[in-house]
């Protein structure tokens, strides 16, 4: 299976780029799933239920989301009838929406994309180590479906890792998210699981994390309200992760980063 996970979605042009190229990405890389993380699409802060369905239109199977979930009031009303956009699992019981998906793709094979939230320096919420266990208890990889995604929102760079170490073997890929600076530690951990620390952000990287400078420099140097950072202009730097997993067994067999556009070295996977 050929999967392909974009990062965190920053504002109009990075998804404007993404609905123009993914469908011929998808032919030429031959993917089988797509998982982007849409929580900052909807200028920045959030994502709009019209983002999401235009996202799916254009090929991407499954919608993550993270901290900025609920800025879109109209995305909480209408999440549990869009089962592929998914919010993290260790949300309090009653949240609306749900925390996992399990896609049908061609030749019987399924897909379980699974998000989940840290909880150093974030919200606290629900034990993530926990919960995703509880869920990875009924299913089985390489058995109940072909390829599980675990996308891991979080700050700190020792919980992700310590999530990749945690489920190693028992995922296919495990991807952090969030922090919008794509890390260079892409790899195949020793029992067989896809990891990366950080899959950047699909933005603008002229910008503060995909943030217009001005407004973000004047929060950080003078601490005192001031505009509301929105979304940089420019061009847009698409950054994922692309890993080819073995059917029978879901785990990966191939790993390599994807940048394409903007400001950052262009990387087309090579698989």
């Amino acid at each position: 299976m050929r999967i392909l996970f974009l990062g965190d979605i920053v504002g109009r042009n990075a998804r404007e780029a993404i609905i123009k190229h993914l469908p011929d990405w998808r032919k030429k890389l031959n993917l089988d799933l797509v998982v982007a993380n849409g929580e900052n699409a909807s200028h920045g802060y959030g994502l709009s239920p019209d983002i999401a369905r235009n996202l799916t239109k254009v090929g991407v199977d499954v919608v993550t989301l993270g901290n900025h979930a609920w800025d879109r009031r109209d995305l909480m009303g209408q999440i549990s009838q869009m089962p592929n956009v998914i919010r993290p699992i260790n949300y309090p019981s009653g949240t609306p929406g749900q925390g996992s998906y399990i896609v049908e793709l061609t030749r019987g094979r399924r897909a379980l994309v699974i998000n989940v939230m840290g909880r150093i320096f974030m919200d606290p919420l629900d034990d993530p180590f926990r919960v995703v266990s509880e869920l990875l208890s009924k299913h089985r990889l390489g058995t109940t479906v072909n390829a599980i995604v675990l996308d891991v929102h979080a700050e700190a760079t020792s919980e992700k890792m310590g999530m990749g170490h945690y489920f190693d073997g028992k995922v296919s890929l495990i991807i952090g998210t969030h922090t919008h600076v794509p890390t260079a530690d892409h790899r195949i951990l020793p029992q067989g699981t896809a990891y990366q620390t950080d899959a950047g952000m699909c933005g603008a990287y002229d910008s503060v994390i995909g943030m217009g400078k001005e407004a973000s420099l004047h929060k950080l140097i003078r601490k005192i309200p001031g505009e509301r950072p929105h979304p940089a202009e420019g061009e847009p730097t698409i950054c994922g992760l692309m890993v080819e997993t073995d059917d029978s067994t879901g785990l990966a067999l191939r790993v390599a980063p994807f940048r394409y556009g903007g400001d950052l070295l262009p990387n087309w996977p090579d698989l």
